[in-house]
């Protein structure tokens, strides 16, 4: 697979100021996985204004970018969007303005490709919406959980959005299911979480008292024989977060192959339970136009809605 043959000069408009240089490149060269975009920036072959550039370099106002000629190998391509994909993203979108863009992300799709992964949420919608020229991640969701997911459509709203993360005006609420009956008046789990590679490239998330200071807030939204359905909300948003404060507390999420127990899996399979059972429901946030708090709710699946109703069921 071949991105051209010629050199690409290009002079950075008012749509791409302020971007990093990392994920400029990620979206002009798509199919280009983003080992290989950190490989041409480290050798030298991208050039602002004729001068090596770092890969957090912000792009500024009439920057011009050299761009190389991109062959990659095969085994490096992303992988083009599968008709069924396509289809299934097309379906997913929640919501949608010139700004900003909310889909209900499938379970099992990581938001993007890196680490064995050929093609990830964004590659993928940046292939299919040949209209957007900016689409950026927001914030990200695990490989494993399901829905709201915020995209930017312009700079200034991933600019917006970020601020709006950074201030504590974003909400975003879980549904998930744990092992074991949750104490109705334990609505707060507050540890602290450090960050550690487990070997063979995987990271894991622990309760550390030097790790970084962690809160989620927690509501019962139903109890069933062995297990409950709860609202979790993190206050905080760190890595793995809310399974491993569910962990912490002796109440695993179930389907959780990372931080489930034993007998949890016992409990997955008796209502049919076939992946981690946990969905982002409700996303709110300021509109980057308005300052309008929008509020966006993906309902559950099909597939954990019958867990669900196999758990009211189970004797």
């Amino acid at each position: 697979m071949s991105q051209g043959h010629d050199v690409q000069w290009i002079e950075i408009d008012e749509g791409h100021a302020g971007q990093r240089l990392d994920n400029f490149l990620m979206t002009r060269l798509k199919g280009a996985p983003r080992s290989l975009v950190y490989r041409i920036i480290r050798k030298g072959e991208v050039r602002i204004n004729k001068k090596r550039a770092k890969a957090d370099r912000r792009l500024e106002l009439g920057d011009v970018v050299r761009v190389p000629p991109l062959r990659l190998r095969p085994e490096e391509a992303v992988k083009d969007v599968s008709d069924n994909l396509k289809n299934v993203l097309a379906s997913s979108v929640l919501a949608e303005t010139d700004q900003w863009l909310v889909i209900n992300k499938p379970s099992g799709l990581a938001v993007h490709g890196g680490s064995g992964v050929k093609i990830g949420l964004i590659e993928a919608l940046r292939q299919i919406r040949t209209d957007v020229s900016f689409l950026e991640l927001v914030h990200r969701l695990d490989r494993d959980t399901s829905g709201c997911l915020l995209l930017a459509k312009s700079r200034e709203a991933l600019l917006s959005l970020n601020e709006a993360m950074k201030q504590k005006q974003m909400d975003k609420r879980y549904m998930a299911l744990v092992e074991g009956r949750w104490p109705a008046r334990r609505d707060w789990v507050s540890a602290p979480l450090d960050r550690f590679d487990a070997g063979n490239g995987e990271r894991r998330v622990r309760v550390d008292k030097e790790g970084k200071r962690s809160r989620t807030r927690i509501a019962v939204l139903e109890t069933f024989p062995e297990m409950t359905l709860i609202e979790a909300e993190p206050v905080t948003g760190r890595t793995h977060q809310i399974r491993v404060h569910a962990q912490h507390v002796g109440h695993p999420l179930l389907g959780d192959s990372k931080y489930g127990s034993r007998n949890g899996e016992t409990l997955a399979r008796s209502v049919g339970l076939q992946r981690l059972f946990l969905h982002a429901h409700t996303l709110g946030f300021p509109d980057p136009k308005t300052g309008r708090t929008i509020t966006i709710t993906a309902s559950l699946g099909a597939d954990l809605a019958k867990v669900l109703e196999n758990a009211r069921h189970r004797g």
